[in-house]
């Protein structure tokens, strides 16, 4: 290296810093014009509003338009002692861990059988996700039909008198039923993506090496179905957690017999639009956010800690 490149040196990667500066500063400047729509629907339906019910939660403010005044936290500390507020969220809980695994199950075994049909393959897809299409008013009434005592099409296929929407012991199952087959489609499509991404060759390599059916069901697609599980499992805790429409709709909208099908959503809007209290409603809200950012976390560290463990 001569004299003039050890001069020359410092100020050379003085104006390459410098440039890459300005080009990282008019990327931003680019950048920010496409972000910023979303940024401004996003503060404007989403920050603002959690925002403004976190403000709400520590007053006592109504529906009415009436001043509220500031309470602080004794919104908070009247839900924790509210059995009604308990008993909401157990039913809620209770859906969950009845839809959850049995959502999973079943859109993994009608993707398998979709993705090994040759015969009609399409008009089986579609029957399995057209359901999924359908609005929840649609489905709620339609499966509210199916199972009325006394004019339903169960019961008289079955040939018994089960009082599905009458009674609480089968109630919430009833409301069950009808989620599994109106939002299992929507895990079916991600479960038949993820099955036609499965490289063809592994199970070429396995038949080979003499493994049948079952060998290639347990040790080549479900391992190679262990993101996408999980990724089901997440989503459908916690749009099961937030269960609404569907119970309302088939209950018309009550709490169905002896309140045994009122979620935490519904009892929200009971509290906020019927007894018109509107800070109380916001401070249970504010605790139902807590309990769905709580799972959403969860569910990040778990799938953290795996990757971690799957890379050392």
């Amino acid at each position: 290296m001569t004299t003039a490149d050890t001069v020359l040196a410092p100020a050379r990667a003085r104006t390459a810093a410098t440039s890459a500066t300005l080009r990282r500063k008019q990327g931003f400047q680019h950048g920010g014009w496409f972000v910023a729509p979303f940024l401004l629907l996003f503060t404007l339906f989403v920050i603002w509003p959690l925002l403004r019910g976190v403000y709400l939660s520590l007053t006592d403010a109504n529906i009415t338009g009436a001043d509220a005044h500031f309470i602080g936290l004794d919104n908070y500390r009247e839900a924790l002692r509210d059995p009604l507020m308990w008993d909401a969220l157990g039913h809620s809980a209770y859906f969950t861990l009845l839809v959850v695994p049995c959502i999973t199950v079943l859109a993994l075994l009608l993707a398998m059988l979709a993705h090994h049909i040759e015969r009609g393959k399409w008009l089986w897809r579609l029957c399995f996700f057209a359901p999924f299409l359908l609005p929840s008013t649609v489905a709620g009434n339609l499966w509210q039909w199916l199972f009325n005592p006394g004019t339903g099409m169960i019961n008289h296929v079955s040939g018994g008198d089960t009082p599905w929407l009458t009674d609480k012991s089968y109630a919430m199952l009833a409301v069950v039923v009808e989620t599994l087959w109106w939002t299992v489609g929507f895990s079916f499509l991600l479960y038949l993506a993820a099955l036609q991404s499965i490289p063809a060759h592994l199970y070429e390599a396995a038949k080979l090496d003499g493994a049948n059916a079952w060998h290639r069901t347990v040790h080549i697609t479900l391992p190679m179905l262990r993101n996408i599980t999980g990724l089901v499992i997440a989503l459908q805790i916690l749009a099961s957690l937030q269960v609404f429409d569907q119970a309302v709709v088939m209950m018309d909208f009550g709490p169905g017999p002896e309140s045994s099908t009122r979620t935490f959503v519904q009892y929200t809007l009971e509290e906020g639009f019927t007894s018109y209290r509107v800070g109380y409603a916001s401070a249970i809200s504010i605790i139902f956010f807590v309990i769905i950012a709580a799972v959403a976390l969860a569910r990040m560290w778990l799938l953290r800690n795996r990757t971690e463990e799957a890379t050392r």
